[in-house]
């Protein structure tokens, strides 16, 4: 159809006048309020359907829930047990008690005895690995006994590892 404009029928353009654009504005303003009432309502809604289910849930798996919630608190304890009770790795080297050796008086070739009696070498390799005489490495292994303070191989080398003197 044509208008008495020359135009087609409602495809004027009509220019917005402040009192159009006002009137816009405020519709689109209750469009968002609307929309954020209703979104509002929807979460809540499903916020009570989810919690009745979790009650029903609850109620009819009580037993299993417990059960639950007891192996998660043993399995946190056990992982904080085990990180508290167990030795981490050092990140130092080993290091040498100087003062305790010197306290103690042992001599350099008594210190390299001490070192292969804590390996396991018997007196006789001791002996052919310093080039020394069997009697020569007993005298060391008594000497190293009386400074200390022990009767055995074992406890020589025990107490020089508390001592820091071997690894």
């Amino acid at each position: 159809m044509v208008s008495k404009s020359g135009g087609l029928a409602g495809s004027q353009i009509v220019r917005p006048t402040p009192d159009t654009v006002l009137v816009i504005t405020a519709t689109m303003a209750a469009v968002k309020k609307t929309t954020l009432i209703y979104g509002a309502g929807l979460a809540m809604s499903a916020f009570a359907l989810q919690w009745l289910d979790y009650q029903y849930t609850v109620r009819v798996f009580a037993t299993e829930l417990y059960v639950v919630l007891i192996a998660i608190g043993f399995t946190a304890l056990g992982v904080w047990a085990g990180y508290r009770l167990t030795a981490r790795p050092g990140s130092k080297q080993f290091e040498v008690n100087r003062a305790a050796l010197d306290a103690l008086l042992v001599s350099a070739r008594e210190y390299e005895v001490l070192q292969l009696l804590a390996n396991g070498h018997s007196n006789k390799e001791i002996a052919e690995q310093l080039c020394v005489s069997l009697n020569t490495v007993k005298t060391h292994v008594a000497r190293l006994y009386e400074k200390l303070d022990v009767s055995r191989r074992t406890q020589a080398v025990r107490k020089a590892k508390s001592l820091r003197l071997i690894a």
